[in-house]
């Protein structure tokens, strides 16, 4: 497969690139690492006039801590980047425990945390530890800057409230007092697999009682969820196996997944409810976030 032709971009600043995708309209299209978007062209699921690149933007790749922000991440800091961060390594593991069981190396070292994010595809392995972890981004245009909830940012497969002109430039993850976190995904090969079911949950725990909890699913939905109904049951509660398991069945009542060549509905509504009482357990367990 070839792909089709198209004018290229190399934007020198988050205004410049903005401004062209405002000029150009809905025919342009940012490329970052190209993982996602240039598979798509070549299947021809995705055709763009015009691509403009963001690579040049040394501003967007670092991972820094603020005090007064938390951690932020550059949209343009690859899976490895994460992966490897000794920032999020000290802070947040699950986040790079996450980018570890993504893809390959190779699509590892070129692929970026924002075009996972940006993409919108429901099954993206960053988005449900994120949202668990109350993670914000920020959209940028030539006029300024944004701020929103991750988990608010999605309107359907593909869909999300991102303004045409408008560029993801960093998320942060808020201090947020939770003791621990994971990220738990199956799929159909050991290694590289897109996520039939995902399950992230970060919690708050004072000895065996649960003071607050996050748990958001991936890949059973239009977009990643969040399943409220199952965090209500835990919070103030002493954490028990029937809890879990009740925990587990309330997140499969919750999700809405599809069926497909990588697993039926019914299914997936059952790796939920198992993937959520594990998930639970390890980050109970795990006490480091």
């Amino acid at each position: 497969m070839y792909l089709p032709d198209f004018d290229y971009y190399a934007a020198a600043s988050v205004e410049e690139a903005s401004n062209l995708l405002g000029s150009l309209g809905p025919e342009a299209k940012i490329i970052a690492g190209g993982t996602d978007v240039l598979p798509m062209m070549k299947q021809g699921t995705l055709a763009p006039k015009v691509l403009i690149s963001i690579t040049r933007l040394n501003e967007l790749k670092s991972i820094t801590y603020a005090k007064e922000k938390g951690i932020v991440i550059g949209a343009l800091a690859t899976h490895n980047e994460v992966m490897l961060s000794p920032v999020l390594q000290g802070k947040y593991m699950s986040v790079c425990e996450t980018a570890h069981h993504m893809a390959n190396n190779q699509i590892r070292n070129i692929g970026t945390i924002g075009g996972n994010i940006a993409n919108a595809v429901p099954s993206a392995d960053f988005l449900p530890i994120l949202i668990a972890l109350g993670a914000k981004i920020t959209l940028q245009n030539s006029g300024g800057s944004r701020s929103l909830p991750l988990e608010t940012f999605f309107m359907g497969p593909r869909q999300s409230v991102i303004k045409q002109d408008e560029i993801l430039t960093e998320i942060i993850i808020p201090e947020n007092g939770f003791s621990g976190s994971t990220y738990h995904k199956f799929g159909l090969r050991r290694s590289g697999a897109l996520a039939v079911v995902g399950v992230a949950v970060a919690v708050a725990m004072e000895d065996n009682l649960c003071k607050d909890v996050r748990i958001a699913l991936g890949a059973v939905a239009p977009t990643p969820l969040r399943v409220t109904e199952a965090e209500e049951l835990l919070k103030g509660k002493e954490i028990t196996d029937a809890l879990l398991e009740e925990a587990g069945r309330l997140a499969a009542a919750g999700c809405s997944p599809i069926s497909d060549v990588r697993g039926s509905q019914e299914y997936r509504r059952d790796m939920v409810k198992v993937f959520t009482r594990r998930t639970l357990r390890k980050a109970i367990d795990n006490g480091h976030v």
